[in-house]
C-alpha cells in the first residue's frame, strides 16, 4: 500500500484544526472513518504522527516533518486538478467558501440565494471558523476563498483581496440605561465591556475601538458567541460592540438598545480572500460582484 492524498487530507486537517472530531466534520467524514485513516497512515509511516492528549492533539517531531511534505503534495496535487479543469473553464467540485462566526449567520441568509442563482453552474461547500483557521485552510487547499473582516498577513502564500462593504460597530446595551448619543467609547466603563473569547477578530477590534489596556481586557467577560453576549446585555449584565450587520438578528430582543458611537473609525471592513495561483479568478471576481450587490444594506431599520 501507499499513502493517499485521502489519508494526507485527513492528517492535515487533523493538524490544523488539533482535534480529530472537528477535523472529521471538516471533511465532512464521520470521526471513526478519519481515525481509521489516520491510524492505517501511521501504520505505512512506522510511527505515530499525532501525540493524543486529553485536550486534544500534538505533531510528534516526525508528524510535523510529515504534515510539511503532505502540505506541499497535496497542494500539488490541487494544482493539477485545477490546471487540468482550467481549460473548461469550469469548477468540477464543490466550491469551499469559509467565513467567520461574527459573518457567517448574518451574512449568508442574504447571499446564498443571490450565489446560487447567479452562479448555477458552481456548487458551494461552506464552512464557519476563525480568521486564522480560515487563512491556515487557504494556505494547504482546504478552502478556494474566505471571507474575513482583517488585513490578511503579509506573510504566508500571496491573497488576492477584495473589500465588500465597510461594516460599522455600534453600542447594545440593556434598555432603558442612560447613554449620551452618540456614544464616547473612551467614557465606557470597563468592567462593563462584554467581550467575545481569544481568537475572535472581532474580540480584538472592540479592544481596539474602546482602548482597553492588557490588565482590563484580563478581567472582562469573555463569550464563545455575540449571540451568547447579547443575552448577558439583555439581562442587564454589561454593554457590548456589536457589528451592524448583526442587527437584523441580535437587537432584535426588547431588552436591548443600540446607540451610535461618535468615532467613525469603529469598524471594519469585510473583505473576500483567495490564493493569487488560481485558474478560478473569474469565478471569484463574480461573486464578489454578487456579494456587494445583493447582501442588501448592512445597515436596518432598528432605530439608533
Amino acid at each position: 500500500m501507499t499513502i493517499s492524498l485521502k489519508q494526507m487530507r485527513y492528517a492535515l486537517a487533523v493538524a490544523r484544526t488539533g482535534h480529530f472530531g472537528r477535523a472529521a466534520e471538516a471533511c465532512a467524514v464521520s470521526q471513526p472513518a478519519l481515525s481509521q485513516q489516520i491510524l492505517a497512515l501511521e501504520g505505512l509511516c512506522g510511527t505515530t504522527l499525532f501525540d493524543r492528549l486529553k485536550t486534544g492533539i500534538r505533531l510528534t517531531p516526525f508528524g510535523r516533518e510529515f504534515i510539511a511534505r503532505a502540505s506541499k503534495a497535496v497542494e500539488a496535487a490541487d494544482a493539477l486538478d485545477d490546471f487540468a479543469l482550467a481549460r473548461s473553464g469550469r469548477l468540477d467540485r464543490p466550491l469551499r467558501f469559509g467565513l467567520i462566526p461574527t459573518v457567517a449567520p448574518y451574512l449568508l441568509p442574504r447571499i446564498y440565494p443571490a450565489l446560487t442563482k447567479n452562479l448555477s453552474e458552481v456548487k458551494f461547500s461552506i464552512s464557519e471558523s476563525r480568521t486564522e483557521a480560515l487563512l491556515d485552510a487557504l494556505d494547504d487547499g482546504q478552502l478556494d476563498i474566505a471571507l474575513i473582516a482583517t488585513e490578511p498577513p503579509a506573510t504566508g502564500p500571496r491573497l488576492r483581496c477584495r473589500t465588500l462593504f465597510e461594516d460599522p460597530f455600534v453600542l447594545a446595551t440593556p434598555r432603558g440605561e442612560a447613554a449620551n448619543q452618540p456614544v464616547n467609547l473612551a467614557e465606557l466603563p470597563a468592567d462593563r465591556i462584554l467581550l467575545l473569547d481569544e481568537g475572535h477578530c472581532f474580540r480584538d477590534q472592540a479592544i481596539s475601538a474602546c482602548r482597553l489596556d492588557g490588565d482590563r481586557v484580563a478581567h472582562a467577560f469573555a463569550a464563545t458567541s455575540l449571540a451568547t453576549i447579547v443575552e448577558f446585555v439583555a439581562n442587564g449584565q454589561g454593554v457590548t460592540l456589536l457589528p451592524r450587520i448583526s442587527l437584523r438578528k441580535e437587537a432584535s430582543d426588547p431588552r436591548i438598545a443600540i446607540h451610535p458611537l461618535d468615532d467613525p473609525a469603529a469598524g471594519r471592513e469585510l473583505r473576500l480572500v483567495w490564493r493569487e495561483a488560481t485558474p478560478y479568478e473569474a469565478i471569484f471576481e463574480r461573486i464578489v460582484e454578487v456579494i456587494r450587490r445583493d447582501a442588501g444594506d448592512p445597515l436596518v431599520s432598528h432605530a439608533v
